[in-house]
């Protein structure tokens, strides 16, 4: 919330997810995501421990890997087509 963040396109898939936010260049992004996941993990545990009782045995929720590209205002378009057609794939 803090961070003024904008998300242009995200897509949840089986195993992963897309993210195309808007940052400044001087953001940390290990820091991001690491804060990201933390948050992300905790709210989504809380709001869902029922269904995930079951697969849920170890002690953290995301993978510790993470890839991060950046792209231009020329690339942004694609790269948001892209994350919106994922479903369709």
């Amino acid at each position: 919330k803090d961070r003024d963040l904008p998300i242009q396109a995200f897509e949840c898939m089986p195993d992963h997810i897309h993210i195309l936010f808007d940052a400044k260049p001087n953001l940390n992004l290990a820091e991001f995501v690491n804060a990201f996941k933390s948050a992300s993990s905790r709210n989504i545990r809380k709001q869902f421990a029922e269904e995930l009782k079951p697969y849920y045995w170890k002690p953290y929720f995301w993978s510790l890997s993470y890839f991060i590209g950046t792209v231009s205002d020329r690339t942004s378009t694609a790269v948001k087509e892209y994350i919106n057609n994922q479903k369709n794939e």
